[in-house]
């Protein structure tokens, strides 16, 4: 047997392990009994240490060595080669960290996400923070152990976005702020000029549930390798290329919640469920970076689902199904309507122009917590006082505010400017697959997304891991990542909307 093929035999097991954990974690958020945290974070804290001695022995290393030497020559886009890239990539950060340290992490988020959903319930952020405390320490070891020139954040957001630094980042988002800030100011001069009320009435549950179902199977997800279930936050979670599962949540009194709940998650499926068949229980079977990942779900989210032509098509099944609310509605009106911008307290709800506002919050927020200048007895109050700065609204309490995201309960610190890198990848990315096809419109108008989709599985989804996120942007866009296209998106379709 070849040293490659012995590799990816080693791979393939560790690959198992990984996706039972990820089996346990979505159940803890679906299905587990609340009495079942601790024995599941010692299950996930088991799996998680397995995961990483596996990955971690020399045998891996000699491996790696002999399958690089075996595929000498081949191209360097080619699987075996990628796969070896990646692989060391991960080997040699695994081994930087003890196998302690990663039960540990996977032990304390778990309990953490179970504390977190309690101090939700109950607006109380200080039965929460010795939890985050702990999440929050054991993530500084992380990053020291790691390593890193600049900031220990860099290591922590590594994790997610491969081979970007915060200092980058904060060039990125001194440019989106520019862009932003004057685009606010001036619809914040006639937010009366757009009305929701009408997306503001009782929705059946159920019939949102439905109609969410219906758009999703439209625009491709394969219920077939997934489903859709209810959480607290909605995510998406993937334990094979053919089991890629997403949540939503509702709330029958504001329609767009389940909606663009579904939708979003769904363009995150649909990644998972594009990965070439070929990468399958490899490191190779997942998004390149959650930049990317992020990238879709605000394609299929905004650039899709709150555009016009989607709309032409969708709109007189929804006024169907909800007569009574949409019947007298003009299509123009509910278009208008979910495209309403208003600073707004939740993240997952606010609409696309302060979205990034919300990020922008959460990146220095945990920048200042992973260095040191920010305590977390004093989040709440630095959280407020940001929400104050960047959108002039206060959180009238913890569940509105500095609870709102589970992520911290789940570790996930320098995830957060991930979904700004995804609405400047998505503009990008969009853009391209229009002009590669001039019956674009048409065909969205028509119900008709195959094409928008085969475009995104041939130059994003099949691929994988294969490719660092910035150079499968520009492999895919033409471009290097940029914010010029989604600022010119932005304040295209929103001087329009308000008539700047």
């Amino acid at each position: 047997m070849s040293r490659l093929q012995q590799l990816k035999n080693r791979l393939a097991v560790i690959a198992d392990v990984n996706g039972a954990a990820s089996l346990l974690g979505w159940d803890q958020q679906i299905y587990m009994p609340a009495g079942g945290a601790a024995a599941r974070a010692e299950q996930l804290a088991t799996l998680g240490r397995l995961s990483h001695e596996m990955l971690t022995v020399s045998e891996i290393g000699e491996l790696l060595e002999g399958a690089a030497a075996e595929v000498a020559g081949q191209p360097d886009a080619a699987d075996a080669v990628c796969l070896i890239r990646v692989v060391r990539r991960d080997y040699d950060r695994a081994r930087k960290v003890p196998p302690d340290l990663v039960a540990e992490i996977a032990r304390a988020t778990s309990l953490g996400m179970e504390i977190w959903v309690q101090a939700w319930k109950a607006s109380n952020y200080s039965q929460f923070r010795p939890a985050f405390q702990r999440i929050l320490d054991l993530h500084k070891d992380l990053a020291r152990c790691l390593g890193f020139d600049e900031s220990p954040y860099d290591p922590l957001l590594d994790q997610y976005e491969p081979g970007i630094k915060k200092s980058e980042l904060v060039k990125i988002f001194a440019d989106v702020k520019a862009g932003l800030v004057p685009l606010v100011q001036a619809i914040s001069e006639r937010l009366d000029r757009v009305d929701d009320a009408i997306l503001r009435q009782k929705y059946a549950e159920q019939a949102q549930w439905d109609f969410g179902l219906e758009v999703a199977r439209h625009v491709g997800y394969d219920f077939n390798r997934g489903r859709q279930d209810k959480s607290v936050h909605p995510f998406t979670t993937s334990f094979s290329i053919n089991d890629v599962r997403i949540t939503t949540r509702t709330d029958e009194q504001f329609l767009p919640t389940a909606l663009f709940g579904t939708l979003h998650e769904c363009g995150h499926a649909l990644y998972e469920q594009g990965i070439s068949q070929s990468l399958e229980r490899t490191p190779l079977a997942s998004g390149a970076s959650l930049g990317i990942h992020e990238s879709q779900s605000r394609l299929w989210e905004n650039l899709v689902g709150r555009s016009r032509g989607f709309w032409k098509f969708f709109y007189p099944r929804l006024q169907q199904i909800f007569p009574a609310n949409l019947a007298a509605v003009a299509q123009e009106q509910f278009y208008r309507a979910i495209n309403r911008v208003e600073p707004s307290l939740i993240r997952v709800e606010a609409d696309e122009v302060t979205y990034n506002l919300h990020i922008l919050l959460r990146f220095e927020l945990e920048g200042d917590l992973i260095e040191g200048r920010l305590d977390l007895a004093d989040l709440p109050q630095a959280w407020n006082a940001k929400m104050t700065e960047y959108l002039g609204v206060v959180p009238t309490d913890d569940a509105l505010g500095v609870l709102q995201d589970v992520h911290w309960s789940n570790g996930l610190i320098g995830y957060f400017p991930t979904y700004s890198l995804g609405n400047l990848i998505s503009v990008q990315l969009f853009e391209k697959a229009q002009s590669a096809n001039p019956s674009f419109d048409s065909q969205v108008e028509a119900g008709d997304f195959l094409s928008l989709l085969a475009w995104l599985r041939e130059n994003i989804h099949r691929h994988g891991r294969k490719f660092l996120p910035s150079d499968l942007v520009k492999r895919a866009s033409g471009d290097p990542l940029q914010a010029g296209p989604y600022l010119g998106y932005l304040r295209n379709k929103y001087a329009e909307i308000y008539q700047l």
